[in-house]
């Protein structure tokens, strides 16, 4: 059953994953299962876990960017929700959809790629 009714993935984010998989073997699936439960829990059902932020200051109106910072990867041990991965994604409510566009590993980037974000959504 899919919770959403769509979930794209931007190139860029097939590319990032791509790379991180390498380190995070575990990485497709902690991402399959944090969409059905956490993106779940917070869009749907409205509970906050203080793991997802809006991104602000970007001017753009719809769709709202969202940066998680508790994302569980088995493949960092020990470390649980507070694993140093990021996601970067887009919610369209009206559309019930989320796009996933950029997913890094904290260790190796600062922040997000603000850039990427406004090249998909500045002109929507």
């Amino acid at each position: 059953m899919e919770i959403f009714s769509e979930v794209c993935y931007s190139p860029e984010f097939k590319n990032d994953m791509k790379k991180l998989l390498k380190k995070f073997t575990t990485l497709e699936e902690d991402l399959k299962t944090f969409v059905e439960k956490q993106l779940n829990l917070y869009h749907k059902l409205g509970i906050d876990n203080k793991g997802i932020f809006q991104i602000t200051g970007l001017q753009i109106k719809n769709p709202k960017i969202y940066k998680v910072k508790k994302f569980a990867c088995r493949s960092l041990k020990g470390k649980g929700v507070n694993s140093g991965i990021r996601v970067i994604y887009a919610y369209f409510e009206s559309e019930d959809r989320i796009d996933l566009i950029e997913i890094y590993y904290k260790g190796n980037k600062g922040n997000e790629d603000k850039e990427r974000i406004l090249k998909h959504y500045e002109d929507k």
